[in-house]
Order: C-alpha cells, then sequence, then structure tokens
C-alpha cells in the first residue's frame, strides 16, 4: 500500500510537471509568433497601431483629409478590380474609384505590400501633403490602414500624367498646354518652396508625378519621398538616396544631402523636357544627343538654341516663350549652386518679370565630394565660382572622374526610392 501511493504520488508529479512544461512551450510559442507578427509589421485586430497615432494627432477632426473605412474604399473599386487600375509602380498600384455617399470620383492608391519603405512613404504622404493647400498640388482626400493594407485616397485627375500626353504618339501637346503646364509647376514648387510655413523638398520632380485636371491644369503630386526643412539659407535634409536618375541633381547624388535646390535642379530638366519633347536620357540618339542637358548647352552655345524645340510642334509656338523655357531650365541645371536660381527667381523669368540670364556657352563641369563629418559638403565648378555649398580647388582629373559619374548616374532612367521603379503610367501622387 505504502509503495502504491509513493507511486501514485510521483506520477502526479511527473504529470503536473509534464503540464507545466506544455504550458511554458505555449506560452513561448505563442510569444514567439507575436514577436514574429510585428517583425512583419501586422497588428493585432484590436490593437490601435502607431500608425493612427500618427495620422489622428496629425489632423483635428472634420479638418483636411479624413480616415476611410476599408470596406468603404473597396466597394468603391469593385474590389480593387484590375478593370478600375489606373497605374502601378514600385510604390504600388492606383484605382479609379468612385464614393457614392459623396457622389465623387478618387484615385486610390494602395501601397504594395512588398514595397519597404511604403509605411514610411504612406506616413510622409499624409503628414505632408495632408497639411498643404495649393491649386497646383493633388488634392489628399483621406486615407486607410487596416493590418497589412495601406491606401490613400486622392482628387481623380481625369487627364492623367504630363507623362502620358507628352510622348503620345498619335496627339501632340501644344504649345500654348505645355507652358501653362511649366507655370503651374512653377507654382506649385514656389509655394513648397518659399511660401508655406515650412519648405517642403518634394525629391522626385519628373512628368509623370505632374498630374492634370480636365483643364490640363498641372498638379505636383507623389510626396512619399517629400522632406521637410526650415526656412534658411542652406538648409538641407541629409537622407537615403532618393529620387529618380536623369532628374537628379548629381550633387545630391554625392553628398546625399537635399534641398530646394535639389528640387530646382530637376525642375529645369523638366523645363527641357517639356520644350523639346525628349527624355533626359536617350540611348537610342546619336551620342551627341543621348544625354538632353548636355546636347541643348550646346546648342545654346551655337547660337542654334530653338533648333532644340520639340518638332512635333512643328513650328507652332510662341518662340519667345520658348528661348524662354530652354534658357531657364538650362539655369536651373547650372552645377554651381551660386548660379543656380532660386524657383521665385525661375518663374520671374518664365513670367518675363525678369531678363533672360546670361550662361556660359559651354556647360560647366562641376566636382563633387561627400561631406566630412557632420559639417557642409563642398563641391566646385570649373567656372570657379563658389556654390551654397562652399568650393575648393581640384585638378582636372578630378573633375573628369566627376563627370563620367554624373553621366553614369543619368544613364538609366529609373526611380531610387530606397527602392523604388519608376513607370510613365497614370500613377497618381
Amino acid at each position: 500500500m505504502v509503495l502504491d501511493s509513493k507511486t501514485k504520488n510521483r506520477g502526479l508529479l511527473a504529470g503536473l510537471v509534464s503540464a507545466g512544461i506544455f504550458v511554458l512551450l505555449v506560452i513561448a510559442s505563442w510569444l514567439g509568433y507575436r514577436k514574429c507578427l510585428k517583425r512583419k509589421g501586422i497588428a493585432s485586430r484590436g490593437a490601435k497601431t502607431p500608425l493612427d497615432q500618427d495620422m489622428d494627432n496629425e489632423f483635428e477632426k472634420g479638418v483636411g483629409p479624413r480616415r476611410f473605412r476599408y470596406n468603404e474604399l473597396s466597394r468603391a473599386t469593385r474590389g480593387f478590380s484590375d478593370e478600375e487600375k489606373l497605374g502601378e509602380g514600385g510604390f504600388g498600384a492606383v484605382y479609379r474609384g468612385f464614393l457614392q455617399d459623396q457622389g465623387l470620383h478618387v484615385a486610390i492608391k494602395r501601397v504594395s505590400k512588398t514595397s519597404n519603405q511604403g509605411r514610411r512613404e504612406y506616413i510622409a504622404e499624409v503628414t505632408i501633403i495632408g497639411r498643404l493647400r495649393h491649386r497646383n498640388l493633388v488634392q489628399l482626400v483621406g486615407w486607410c490602414h487596416k493590418a497589412d493594407e495601406l491606401l490613400l485616397v486622392y482628387e481623380l485627375m481625369t487627364n492623367g500624367s504630363l507623362d502620358a500626353h507628352l510622348y503620345n504618339s498619335t496627339e501632340v501637346l501644344t504649345w500654348a498646354t505645355r507652358y501653362q503646364i511649366i507655370l503651374g509647376m512653377g507654382s506649385a514648387l514656389t509655394y513648397l518652396h518659399q511660401e508655406w510655413e515650412q519648405c517642403v523638398v518634394h525629391r522626385d520632380i519628373k512628368p509623370s508625378n505632374v498630374m492634370l485636371d480636365s483643364s490640363f491644369n498641372a498638379k505636383l503630386g507623389d510626396f512619399g519621398l517629400a522632406r521637410i526643412v526650415n526656412h534658411s539659407s542652406g538648409a538641407h535634409t541629409t537622407t537615403t538616396l532618393a529620387g529618380t536618375k536623369g532628374y537628379m541633381d548629381p550633387a545630391y547624388a554625392v553628398t546625399i544631402r537635399a534641398s530646394a535646390q535639389t528640387d530646382v535642379y530637376s525642375f529645369g530638366v523638366v523645363l527641357l523636357e517639356i520644350a523639346c519633347g525628349r527624355r533626359p536620357v536617350d540611348p537610342q540618339e546619336e551620342e551627341s544627343k543621348v544625354l538632353l542637358v548636355e546636347w541643348v548647352w550646346g546648342l545654346y552655345g551655337r547660337g542654334a538654341l530653338l533648333d532644340a524645340a520639340d518638332a512635333r510642334l512643328d513650328g507652332d509656338m510662341d518662340a519667345r516663350e520658348m528661348e524662354c523655357a530652354l534658357v531657364t531650365g538650362l539655369w536651373c541645371v547650372h552645377p554651381d549652386y551660386g548660379f543656380r536660381p532660386s524657383i521665385r527667381q525661375a518663374m520671374s523669368v518664365l513670367q518675363f518679370e525678369a531678363p533672360l540670364p546670361e550662361l556660359p556657352p559651354e556647360r560647366p563641369v562641376a566636382v563633387y565630394a561627400p561631406p566630412h563629418g557632420v559639417h557642409g559638403s563642398s563641391y566646385t565648378s570649373s567656372t570657379g565660382s563658389s556654390g551654397a555649398g562652399g568650393c575648393s580647388s581640384t585638378s582636372d582629373r578630378t573633375a573628369a572622374n566627376s563627370r563620367s559619374f554624373a553621366i553614369a548616374a543619368s544613364r538609366t532612367s529609373q526611380t531610387t526610392r530606397p527602392t523604388t521603379a519608376s513607370t510613365p503610367d497614370q500613377t497618381h501622387a
């Protein structure tokens, strides 16, 4: 009897220990599972994510963009049907939608679940563009996030992107419309750089991010890469390299310091592209015409600048406006910050409120150096003039190497969106 009692006690103890171990394993497994979910950025249904705080703290109730329910946006796009898809890029796909309760046609961007930077860009879009109000900026209507779904709702731009119209093989965009678009872009950048409470650096100015409404008014969109800096001379933000090669300021590509001048350079490239009807890099062209900026500057130096005008216009243009757009474009892409204009100065020339600038007959070659420590960057130009970032003397060999870098960086016209591809589609905002 005593032996049986001891055996029962041992069995009970073993059972309790086994049960305890099993419970601990279950708890450990559950904690591991939750940790895994957090790593993937998937929040539990009942928990309020940091995204909620980021968005809800940004806007007062009833002011600015509003939060939508996922089901609302799914119904608006017929379950995100392929038939409603307007375009797709590295950041995600864009769908046409109709909000029945508001009677409003919208464009809904569905952030790609595979985009490593999708969450950061989503927050940047809402917290920056959601606070901006200007007739030449795409209006953000609202947002939605549920588990791993991130959605942005914009006003629908019925004429899609500038890129789609500029390279339309059947219908040529008139010069009058092109110049109207140029002024609209400049107005948007003037607001971002100088008129809002802080300076907004867009970092990805290009035709596919310029949207057109029913009257072909230009509205700048896609603020996923935008950054805010203070209104002060030489203010910049140090970031990961982002933007689109061909439109990217070579100085920024080296120093990784974005400023308003970074956007001015991109604006200049787009001016030349609109006027010439050619992309910044065209490998199919003869060698002297591959790089748009160098080709146009060469024509300027030979006194044949208007030869750069888009041949498809067949001379149907205002020659004075064409010359103004081309010269201002070259001015904006000047390698030396000391000679490059602010967006307001560029707009004064484009609106014929100031004379055309005097440019060197040959494109200056600049040398850019990465910043040392935490203090400013430096670069030099063959003009010898000091730019915003300082100036130092260098050898001709260094200058040649720098030029080779700039050309190589622009050979491929794709977006560095830590890292995202650019597509010439009707992608909104």
